[in-house]
């Protein structure tokens, strides 16, 4: 057989993302190489321009390539509701349902002891921080202080332990916090939630300290 230390490096690249074995990546390498080599530098392009231009929103974490992401930035967004999530992806699951109007704060991860995953690695210290102020000021927008905290991260045992972790800290504060109804099953994930589930959750979420 040919040298083939590139075919076997892109192989090793294409496993890293998530659902991608070893089989299913030479698949998709081989592919690539073989039928659409224009696709292959499509890609290329568009992750080198990912990688360089996306950035963390500076006030809730979410993937954007401003400063300030647009959803923060919306005037008509209630900016007294603040939603938690654990990742862009639940972000927008929930903004597909339409039934949320607030803003966001992404943990972009959640508390997992296991994978040593504590407090610090999850923004957890940032989402503090977001909520101590009475205003928090960018060139086009003021915002007022949070009046309510929306739990809603997954119902998985790392999501449950992340909420509660929140709530527990949050609880001196006297902030209303809430956290998404029983209506999204337990142990799934928001990313793959039905619409009309997550809908429902948003409308019958109740406190978080009960």
């Amino acid at each position: 057989m040919a040298d083939a230390h590139a075919l076997d490096a892109l192989a090793d690249a294409l496993k890293r993302l998530p659902g991608v074995g070893v089989r299913t990546a030479a698949r998709m390498a081989y592919h690539l190489l073989q039928h659409d080599r224009a696709g292959a530098l499509q890609i290329s392009a568009a992750l080198a321009h990912a990688v360089e231009s996306v950035r963390h929103c500076a006030l809730c974490h979410t993937f954007t390539e401003q400063v300030v992401c647009s959803t923060c930035l919306d005037p008509a967004r209630n900016r007294q509701q603040l939603c938690v999530v654990e990742t862009p992806a639940d972000q927008a699951a929930l903004e597909r349902t339409g039934a949320y109007k607030g803003l966001f704060f992404v943990l972009m991860g959640r508390l997992s002891p296991l994978d040593h995953l504590g407090p610090q690695d999850i923004g957890l210290p940032a989402l503090f921080e977001r909520l101590d102020g009475a205003t928090l000021e960018t060139p086009a927008v003021v915002f007022p202080a949070v009046s309510e905290l929306i739990l809603a991260t997954n119902f998985t045992a790392e999501g449950e332990s992340t909420a509660h972790i929140i709530a527990q800290s949050l609880k001196p504060t006297g902030l209303r916090i809430t956290r998404l109804s029983r209506g999204v099953p337990v142990g799934s994930e928001l990313e793959y939630v039905d619409l009309g589930t997550i809908a429902h959750a948003l409308v019958d979420r109740r406190s978080a300290l009960d």
